[in-house]
């Protein structure tokens, strides 16, 4: 039978192009799926492991440890004799400023020239201190060059961060942010802001700096330290801006992702300590040649004894970095397999679908071999040869395919600059995996075919079989599987929606829409027809078509179900997406009372009227108001332990929390009220305080610099609102006695989308001199949500696509072997006179009839599942309005119907050249 087998493989080889491409795609899907995760793992190997390229082993903390690796950890592992140098890297965050520009940074020691990876592109490393290196992104982001001077702020404090404090605790009684109280003394006695070694003196204090008498050695406010005593705001024995060192090179930006986000700087060992607040991150050494690195790491382990760190080989440090990034992990990979499975489900179904056709054409063949002697278990063996053939090759081509096209992206990747350490792994189990998958899917999907093919007795395999129905024992049977499915699915999908637990829907869903594939055989050929006599009035190819798409109910049903499939969980994503971008928006709306809000300070000094004129002339803002400090909570607005969501320091947004005594109160001009809150019943008057939705006491005391007031409490619709008076409150309480920034409050023009938005939020962070941190409100986090939505939705769609495609495959597959079983019928109807042009029509017809109601039943079930998965996910929190997004889904449909017709081409092509008197001889 083998020779049987190969000989129908030759003879009929386009008849399993269908079978070959739908393998071929499900095995690269999923052959590519693994090689990512592969990939990636190589790729983050790659980066991380650049700053360990040229050490031997690594020594870093032990996880647990409380104490950081120390100096004496560094002189003990150097003086080992495997050891042929030892590098401890130093870390130190720095603020530094460049002209008018600051910002912060990373800095390290430059190692030895034996454990040295860093990659200069001008310039030399820093030999001396008074020099440091800059990245090429920094350098190119604020215009350095080598030579140019770039201040450093010392303390080990980033800009406006804490600096580090030294060595030694703090004596009795220091206290103070910035410095030391009256008293301190002992080695590195130290506030917030740190004061170094010996600082001491009555009275030191201040944040900035240290106050009158203070002294010793190193003694500094917050930003500011050195050798020397010194006194005055900001004071350091080097300069009151920090230290100056000047450019000595520019490095290639570093591959590292934790090291990729910042600035990174280089400067000798003495002057990172000299800069403040560096600590000993890992110590990196370099073995004495012919060392074996396992057996130094034992005895490194051995010579350190007790000491808080960990020892490994390079390469299994790197290791260790890539599991502590990832979480142990790769949620990318899960989330790609399971769109992988939902192709390989597709893949089986056309398979299925086009062995039952090829097997059902070669009915009296099969019949005649029984009746010379084979035997029934040979006839299936002959059909799975077939199918192990096509699967074989196929899963090859799809192995070769996905290493291909990761290849070409891997290449693409290298070639930009921020990711040139992308590297392509191809893993042995990822092409095992693609291949038996491949393999076992295309039996399994053809066992049932051929035991159908063989089921009944030679004579009776002249007859045609009889299709499903429930007036037969299969049909019977596979009803009442479907329905069991498809109802207890729906009771649990709807009561995972009722409860909103998602962990309830999502298997429900799956079970009713398993139910309803097995239902769909018994009632889908029915809906075909039904919509059939929309055809009628195309003439005899309309009414032809109706009559040929449900001749044979069970292929009409079975490729309608693969393309039902993938337009069923398309639709489903798409408007669980609308309905959750809409419940978003509505949430957004009542947590946020403005569209947009600017809090802190800017690089210009506290905000002002005048930054709110100057954000109102952006493009897209429709106006902006400036809100001033009127006075502070004096008693608390709530009862313990509820909470009114107003944020700690007024900002609008923040982390909800119960208002406390001292917050903050703004005050804002009635007539500008409406202009910018979402609120608009909210009515500001001079005996009132506008407070947050949930507020329970009915007044409440504002203070303010004159005195303080009782005002009457009025409780908006807005969770998180900062409490509003009137200016007439403001002037009667003079302003704030303490505490607070001012705000700027703006309206944004309707009509724009997600980036546009995110456009205007730097833009007007951009004018006002702010970071676009300090810019939020329900427009920013709308925009936010969509643009994550939309990149999701995006993705799955792609991901999705593939499953389309190869369910459209087998609408193309079911009409071209259609096309060869009714040769003999086509040559008929053209030799009575019917055209080319009409047989073609007839075929296009007869796709889209089945391309469109698979369309249509999946657009319904894929809204219905959309609108409870939505419901099930987001319930808990928010009021679920559904939403249906009828251009989507109308272009959903469109394609279909479209790829239907296209999927009609070849085959009705192949019917039309063929003449009416050679049709007519052809078996």
């Amino acid at each position: 039978m083998l020779q049987v087998a190969l000989s129908q493989v030759r003879m009929h080889a386009r008849r399993f192009i269908a079978v070959g491409l739908a393998v071929m795609l499900a095995v690269g899907f999923l052959t590519a799926t693994l090689t990512v995760n592969a990939t990636t793992t190589a790729s983050l190997k790659a980066s991380l492991g650049e700053s360990y390229s040229a050490a031997d082993l690594v020594l870093t903390p032990k996880p647990a440890a409380e104490d950081a690796i120390t100096q004496q950890t560094l002189e003990a592992a150097a003086q080992m004799e495997q050891v042929d140098e030892a590098y401890g890297q130093l870390q130190a965050y720095t603020g530094f400023q460049s002209g008018m520009e600051s910002g912060n940074a990373m800095l390290t020691n430059v190692a030895p020239e034996a454990l040295q990876t860093s990659d200069l592109v001008t310039g030399q490393l820093p030999g001396h201190p008074g020099e440091v290196t800059v990245d090429k992104g920094t350098a190119d982001e604020y215009g350095l060059a080598v030579g140019d001077q770039l201040t450093l702020m010392t303390g080990g404090a980033g800009s406006g961060g804490a600096a580090a404090a030294g060595e030694g605790a703090a004596g009795e009684g220091a206290a103070g942010e910035g410095g030391a109280g009256e008293g301190a003394a002992g080695e590195g006695a130290a506030g917030e802001g740190g004061a170094g070694e010996g600082a001491a003196g009555e009275g030191a204090a201040g944040e900035g700096g240290a106050g009158e008498g203070a002294a010793g050695e190193g003694a500094a406010g917050e930003g500011g330290a050195g050798e020397g005593a010194a006194s005055g705001q900001g004071a350091s024995a080097k300069d009151d801006a920090g230290a100056q060192l000047t450019v000595s090179g520019i490095t290639e930006p570093p591959s590292n992702p934790r090291a990729a986000a910042q600035p990174q700087f280089q400067a000798t060992t003495e002057q990172v300590r000299d800069i403040g607040g560096a600590m000993l991150e890992s110590i990196q050494l370099s073995l004495a040649q012919g060392t074996d690195p396992q057996a130094a790491a034992q005895a490194v382990e051995g010579e350190l004894g007790d000491q808080p760190v960990v020892v490994r080989t390079a390469s299994e440090q790197v290791v260790a970095d890539v599991a502590t990034l990832t979480g142990g992990s790769d949620q990318l990979t899960i989330i790609l397999l399971a769109f992988a499975i939902i192709a390989v489900l597709v893949s089986g179904l056309v398979i299925a679908n086009t062995f039952s056709v090829l097997l059902a054409q070669r009915t009296r063949e099969l019949a005649l071999l029984r009746c010379v002697g084979a035997g029934r278990a040979q006839i299936r063996r002959s059909v799975l040869m077939e199918a192990f053939i096509v699967a074989l090759v196929s899963s090859a081509l799809g192995v070769l395919l996905a290493v291909g096209v990761m290849f070409g992206l891997v290449s693409w990747a290298q070639s930009l600059p921020a990711s040139g350490f992308a590297t392509l792994a191809v893993p042995p189990s990822a092409v095992i995996t693609g291949m038996v998958v491949g393999i076992l899917m295309t039996l399994a999907a053809a066992l049932a075919p051929a035991r159908s093919a063989t089921a009944v007795a030679p004579l009776a395999a002249l007859r045609p079989a009889d299709d499903l129905s429930v007036a037969n024992k299969r049909g019977k049977v596979r009803l009442g599987i479907g329905l069991f499915l498809l109802v207890s699915g729906s009771v649990l999908l709807v009561a995972g929606a009722i409860w909103s637990h998602l962990l309830i829907a999502v298997p429900g869903g799956a079970l009713a829409f398993l139910g309803f594939l097995l239902c769909s055989t018994l009632f889908v050929p029915k809906v075909v027809s039904a919509f059939g006599r929309l055809a009628a009035p195309l003439g005899v190819p309309g009414k032809l078509a109706a009559v040929n798409s449900v001749r044979n109910p069970s292929r009409t049903s079975t490729t309608a179900a693969a393309l039902l499939i993938g337009v069923t969980l398309v639709t489903m994503m798409m408007t669980g997406a609308e309905t959750a971008k809409y419940t978003f928006d509505d949430k957004l709306d009542e947590r946020y009372p403005v569209d947009m809000s600017i809090s802190g300070p800017s690089t210009n000094g506290a905000l002002d009227s005048n930054l709110a004129i100057s954000a109102e002339r952006v493009d897209g803002v429709a106006e902006a108001v400036f809100l001033p400090v009127a006075g502070t909570i004096k008693d608390g607005a709530v009862a313990e332990g509820e909470d009114t969501g107003i944020s700690a320091g007024g900002a609008v947004g923040g982390p909800k929390q119960a208002q406390l005594p001292g917050e903050p109160v703004y005050a804002i001009d009635p007539a500008d009220a409406p202009d910018v809150l979402n609120d608009e019943d909210i009515e500001v008057t001079d005996s009132s305080i506008i407070m947050p939705s949930g507020t329970t006491k009915e007044t409440v005391t504002v203070v303010g610099e004159n005195g303080k007031v009782s005002l009457d409490v009025v409780a908006s619709d807005t969770d998180n609102l900062t409490p509003l008076v009137s200016p007439a409150v403001l002037e009667k309480l003079g302003g704030p006695d303490s505490g607070g920034m001012p705000q700027i409050w703006l309206s944004v023009e309707s009509g724009m989308n997600s980036g546009g938005l995110m456009d205007l939020r730097s833009e007007v962070a951009d004018v006002v001199g702010v970071d676009d941190f300090q810019v939020s409100g329900a427009v920013v986090e709308r925009a936010m949500f969509t643009q994550i939505i939309d990149v999701l939705l995006l993705v799955v769609t792609a991901l999705l696509g593939v499953a389309v495609l190869i369910a459209l495959i087998g609408v193309a597959n079911t009409l071209s072997l259609s096309v060869l079983e009714r040769t003999r019928e086509s040559s008929l109807l053209r030799a009575l006179g019917l055209t080319r042009g009409q047989l073609r029509m007839m075929l296009a017809v007869e796709a889209v009839l089945i391309a469109g109601v698979a369309a249509l039943i999946g657009i319904g079930l894929g809204t219905a599942f959309g609108w409870l998965g939505a419901q099930s996910a987001l319930g808990l929190f928010a009021t679920v309005t559904p939403q249906l997004p009828w251009l989507q889904v109308a272009g959903v449909l469109a394609v279909a119907i479209a790829a239907g017709l296209l999927a009609s081409v070849v085959p009705a092509r192949r019917a039309a050249r063929l003449s009416p008197v050679e049709g007519l001889a052809m078996e």
